[in-house]
């Protein structure tokens, strides 16, 4: 996009450790919103642009798309060193948070206070994950090809609630060539 900054990309094994480290602790009820603030906003990693690629391969990709995304900035920016370096910071502290939590969690989990907590942690969860698109979606500015995409995307998992693996092996290609066929010179 022409209005993004310039990136900013880490330089060091250290930086791109403790940034990933600041995304893992802050990803409580989903890790998009912070993980999308930090690499493009905060420390201006990849402009929106690069973020929304490199999120997009993670999501068709097997495993989580932000342990995926981490993996591939790592690389980016410090190869295979940097891969790694990237999957632990996101993931060391939040595993050691999550056995604590869910140490509690096990010894509470029958107490109503505690099940009416969860069910608004997961409300939250679902309005950050739909913030978070449509932040990505303003900034983007999709045309109407990827509006409609999108779209589809939303009725079939969403509303239909078919399997995503078969929405992304049916979409990403028809996409693809619908793209292609929009961009071809006439």
């Amino acid at each position: 996009m022409p209005n993004d900054p310039s990136p900013n990309p880490p330089t060091t094994l250290r930086e791109l450790f403790f940034g990933f480290a600041k995304i893992g602790l802050m990803g409580f009820g989903g890790i998009a919103a912070p993980a999308r603030h930090i690499i493009v906003a905060e420390r201006r990693w990849l402009t929106e642009r690069d973020y929304a690629a490199v999120l997009g391969v993670g999501h068709v990709l097997p495993g989580a798309n932000i342990v995926n995304a981490s993996i591939m900035i790592g690389d980016r920016f410090c190869g295979v060193r940097g891969s790694l370096t990237a999957f632990f910071g996101l993931m060391f502290l939040p595993l050691v948070l999550l056995l604590v939590i869910a140490g509690f969690y096990d010894a509470f989990a029958h107490l109503p206070d505690v099940k009416a907590g969860t069910m608004g942690a997961a409300a939250a969860a679902a309005g950050t994950v739909a913030g978070t698109g449509l932040k990505m979606a303003r900034n983007l500015k999709p045309g109407g090809l990827a509006l409609m995409i999108g779209l589809i995307a939303f009725i079939t998992s969403g509303v239909l609630r078919l399997p995503l693996v078969w929405i992304i092996v049916t979409l990403a290609p028809l996409s693809v060539a619908a793209i292609a066929l929009a961009r071809r010179p006439k």
